[in-house]
C-alpha cells in the first residue's frame, strides 16, 4: 500500500522515534495555529463589520467592545491585537514544525507548501493535521510490518 505522499527517499527505521516526535510537534502547532486563525477571523469580523475591538480590564469593565480609536483612552489590554500577534508567532512555529516533519519524512517541498497553507486558510490546519497524522502513522506502521522479523 502506498500512501498519497510517499517520501522521495525512504527514511531509515532509526529515524522513526524522531518522526513520531516531529509529528507530535506538528500536531500541537497545527491545532494552536488553527484555533488562533479562527480567532483572527472573529477579530476581523468584529473590527471591519462592527467597527469594534476587544479590550480586557479597561475603564468600561472586565471585557468591552470599543471603537478602534478609543482603545488607548479606555486603557486595559487590547485582546484583539494580542490575538493577531499570537497567531503570527504560532504560524512561525507551525511552519518550523511543518518543515521538520517533511525533512524527517523526506517529503518533497511541494508537500511543505500544501501543509503550510493550513496556517492561513481557516479550518484547513485541522483537515491537514488529520490527513498528515493518518498518512505518517500509516507509513510508519507499514514500514514496521515490513521490517519486523517473521514469526517462526
Amino acid at each position: 500500500m502506498l500512501v498519497p505522499w510517499s517520501p522521495l527517499r525512504v527514511p531509515p527505521t532509526r529515524d522513526f522515534p524522531t518522526i513520531r516526535r516531529s509529528l507530535l510537534f506538528y500536531k500541537v502547532f497545527a491545532y494552536a495555529t488553527g484555533t488562533f486563525l479562527l480567532l483572527v477571523c472573529l477579530e476581523v469580523l468584529l473590527r471591519y463589520v462592527f467597527g469594534s475591538e476587544i479590550v480586557v480590564g479597561g475603564a468600561l469593565g472586565p471585557v468591552a467592545l470599543v471603537q478602534p480609536e478609543q482603545v488607548h483612552s479606555v486603557g486595559g489590554f487590547n485582546l484583539s491585537l494580542a490575538v493577531l500577534i499570537a497567531h503570527g508567532y504560532l504560524f512561525i512555529a507551525y511552519l518550523i514544525s511543518d518543515f521538520v516533519l517533511i525533512t524527517v519524512m523526506r517529503y518533497p517541498i511541494t508537500r511543505f507548501i500544501l501543509i503550510a497553507a493550513g496556517g492561513v486558510v481557516p479550518l484547513l490546519s485541522f483537515i491537514m493535521e488529520g490527513r498528515v497524522k493518518r498518512e505518517v502513522r500509516s507509513y510508519l506502521a507499514q514500514r514496521e510490518r515490513a521490517t519486523a522479523p517473521a514469526p517462526a
